[in-house]
C-alpha cells in the first residue's frame, strides 16, 4: 500500500542519520502505569523499522497539557513501557533540547533509540516558536512524523520542523493517510457516512462538508432529535437543541440539492430515566410520550441502516447511534456496526471509523478489528472529515 500524495519513508535512507520521530505518547495512565497502550503499539513499527535500518531514532511526543515542566507529565514511565513492548532499550532524556539532549543524542550509534522529555514543558512548542523549532532542528538530520492524532495542531515538534528539515510520514500516519483518503478524498462509489453522537452543533462543519461528498449521509444519536424536531417530530423530553432547528433544515436543503440521501431514524426505542436497564418500548415517530426520552434508534430505523450498508461500497463513521454505554440502548448501534463489519469481511465494503466514542462503540460491538481502519485520532479525524487542512499533514505532501 503506497502513498504517493506523501513523502514515506521508502523515499529516505536513514542509516546513520538522526531522526526525530514525532510520535503520540499522550496515553491514558492510572496510577502511574500505562492503562491502555493502543496509541504505543500503532508506533512500534515505525521504530522498529527505523531502527533495524540503522537510523538513530529520537522520539519526540507531548504529554497532557502541563503550563511547563512537572513531574506528573513526564514521559519517563511511558518511556519505560515502550521499551517493554519493543524489547529494546530506549533511553530516557529529561529535557527535549539543549545540554543534555545534545549530548545523549552525540553518544548514539546506529540503532539505537532514545525518548526526549515532553515538548509541552517548553512554551515554544505549542506557539511554533522558530527558535524552539531550531533549538529541536539541531538534534536531527531529518524527521518523520507518525502522529497523525495530532497534525491538527501547527506546533514545533509537529508542524515546524516540517519546513526546515526533510520531512516524511512514518507507517502509521501512512497507513492512516491511505486510508482516509480511500475514504472521502478518492473513495469508491457509493459512499455512506454515518455521524452520531450527542449534539448538532459539535458536527456542524462536518455534516456541512458530507453532504457534498457522500452518496447518503446516517444521522444518529441525541443529534438525530434536532432534525426530527426541525421537521415537527414531538421528541418528548429527548436531548435535542431546538434552537438549531433553521441550520439542520438548511442541511437538510443542502443534501438535496448535493442529491445526498439523508437517512433519518423512522422509530426510537423510549425510556423515561437516562440509565441501564430502564423500561424501555419501541415505538413510531408519532407515539413519542411528551414524558419520555429517545435514547436508541428503533428496529425498523437498523433496517434503513443496514439498507444502507448494503448499497454502498464505503462507509465512513463517527458517532454513535444511541446511547451504547447504556444497555440496552447499544442496541442499534451493535447490530449496525456488526453489519458493516460483515460485509467488510466478505471484501464488499470498505470501513473507515474514528473518534472517541466511535472506537468505544466499536470495540463494545466487538467488531473493531474487522473494519477496514479505526482511527484513534479524535480532532484530527474530525478535521480531516470535515475537509480542513492539517498542518501536520499539508507538511508532508510531496511538492
Amino acid at each position: 500500500m503506497t502513498t504517493t500524495l506523501f513523502r514515506t519513508l521508502d523515499d529516505v535512507d536513514v542509516h546513520n542519520k538522526r531522526v526525530l520521530l514525532r510520535v503520540d505518547l499522550n496515553v491514558p495512565m492510572d496510577n502511574g502505569r500505562v492503562s491502555d497502550a493502543t496509541r504505543l503499539e500503532r508506533v512500534t513499527k515505525t521504530i522498529t523499522e527505523l531502527a533495524e535500518k540503522g537510523a538513530k531514532v529520537i522520539l519526540l511526543s507531548h504529554f497532557g497539557r502541563p503550563k511547563g515542566p512537572n513531574p506528573k507529565d513526564s514521559l519517563k514511565p511511558v518511556a519505560i513501557t515502550l521499551a517493554y513492548m519493543l524489547r529494546r532499550h530506549v533511553e530516557f532524556v529529561d529535557d527535549c533540547i539543549g545540554e543534555k539532549a545534545q549530548a545523549a543524542v552525540s553518544h548514539m550509534k546506529a540503532g539505537d533509540i532514545v525518548c526526549l522529555e515532553n515538548t509541552r514543558f517548553h512554551k515554544g512548542e505549542e506557539k511554533n516558536d522558530p527558535a524552539f523549532v531550531a533549538e529541536l532542528a539541531k538534534l536531527g538530520d531529518i524527521w518523520v512524523n507518525d502522529a497523525f492524532s495530532t497534525a491538527h495542531r501547527a506546533h514545533a515538534s509537529t508542524e515546524g520542523l516540517g519546513h526546515v528539515l526533510p520531512a516524511y510520514a512514518g507507517r502509521s500516519m501512512q497507513a492512516e493517510l491511505d486510508a482516509l483518503t480511500k475514504a472521502l478524498e478518492a473513495p469508491t462509489h457509493p459512499v455512506a457516512a454515518v455521524i452520531g453522537g450527542a449534539k448538532v452543533s459539535t458536527k456542524l462543519d462536518l455534516l456541512e462538508n458530507l453532504v457534498t461528498k457522500v452518496d447518503a449521509l446516517v444521522i444518529g444519536g441525541g443529534m438525530a432529535n434536532t432534525f426530527l424536531h426541525a421537521q415537527g417530530v414531538d421528541v418528548g423530553k429527548s436531548l435535542c437543541e431546538k434552537e438549531l432547528a433553521p441550520t439542520a433544515l438548511r442541511i437538510l436543503e443542502k443534501a438535496e440539492a448535493a442529491k445526498c440521501a439523508v437517512i433519518l431514524p423512522v422509530d426510537a426505542v423510549i425510556a423515561r430515566e437516562f440509565v441501564a436497564h430502564a423500561p424501555s418500548e419501541a415505538c413510531g415517530l408519532d407515539a413519542i410520550p411528551s414524558d419520555a426520552m429517545i435514547l436508541d434508534v428503533g428496529p425498523k430505523s437498523v433496517d434503513r441502516v443496514r439498507a444502507a450498508f448494503d448499497d454502498a461500497k464505503t462507509v465512513v463513521w463517527n458517532g454513535p447511534l444511541g446511547a451504547f454505554e447504556l444497555s440496552p440502548f447499544d442496541r442499534g448501534t451493535v447490530q449496525a456496526a456488526r453489519h458493516a463489519a460483515g460485509r467488510t469481511r466478505d471484501g464488499k465494503l470498505t470501513s473507515v471509523a474514528g473518534g472517541g466514542d466511535t472506537v468505544a462503540a466499536l470495540n463494545h460491538a466487538g467488531v473493531a478489528s474487522d473494519f477496514t481502519y479505526v482511527s484513534t485520532a479524535g480532532g484530527a479525524f474530525l478535521e480531516w472529515m470535515e475537509g480542513k487542512p492539517l498542518p501536520g499533514v499539508e507538511v508532508l505532501r510531496t511538492k
